[in-house]
């Protein structure tokens, strides 16, 4: 990039749209002014929002938002935002939310990063979600991953003293670089015994992409932080 040019952030993603269906397509257009928040309006005002006070989570990248869903299921008096860029994902998160009539999630289909600087107060989450991003394996591409010290520090701002990062990923030397570069963190301290991987929390819903890598031999690291 030219210097005469504003910098571009790397980003942790390509937009892989595929095909839409067109369930998820009136989805979008129905659903998302109902659950979805707007990027653009500014900083999200979360107990307006969400109409109360109460514990609250943040899941970046929730895929098809199976696991949020399953979330916001077994807690319906805790709040859940979800990000995610990827519009088939979202999408199919809206048709659950709908069909279940699920009131205690609200969608940004955004780049988190953004969402983060922008929209989300300091102080505002009891816990971040970061389940099997992106692993960008090729090494010229790694400086693609989104966990990297500098996202480390934003989302120790987002997070309340004492609030939970956790993170999952099936890519062994990915799931390396995430135990190294949060536990250099002065923000965050790891709750596993000796400080290395965690065991699966009972509350990471086990979905069926990761049953059908589980199934295939593959091996599954979770990192579970609480912010100091």
């Amino acid at each position: 990039m030219q210097s005469l040019e504003p910098r571009r952030a790397i980003r942790s993603f390509v937009l892989r749209q595929g095909r839409l269906t067109a369930a998820q397509q009136r989805a979008l257009k129905g659903l998302l002014p109902k659950y979805g928040l707007d990027p653009a309006a500014g900083t999200f005002d979360l107990p307006r929002i969400f109409g109360r006070h109460a514990r609250r989570t943040l899941e970046i990248g929730f895929g098809n938002g199976a696991t949020l869903a399953e979330l916001a299921r077994q807690h319906p008096h805790e709040d859940f935002l979800g990000i995610e860029v990827h519009r088939p994902g979202v999408g199919q998160l809206l048709m659950t939310l709908d069909l279940e009539q699920i009131n205690n999630v609200r969608v940004a289909c955004a780049d988190a990063v953004e969402v983060l600087h922008q929209c989300l107060p300091d102080d505002s989450f009891d816990a971040l979600l970061l389940y099997f991003p992106d692993p960008w394996p090729k090494k010229r591409h790694q400086k693609r991953r989104l966990v990297q010290p500098e996202f480390v520090a934003l989302a120790a701002r987002k997070l309340k003293s004492g609030g939970q990062l956790q993170l999952a990923t099936d890519w062994p030397e990915y799931a390396a670089q995430m135990l190294t570069v949060v536990s250099a963190s002065p923000d965050f301290t790891n709750t596993a015994a000796g400080g290395g991987y965690a065991l699966r929390p009972p509350t990471r819903p086990l979905t069926k992409f990761e049953r059908r890598g589980i199934g295939l031999g593959h091996s599954v690291f979770d990192l579970s932080f609480i912010r100091s």
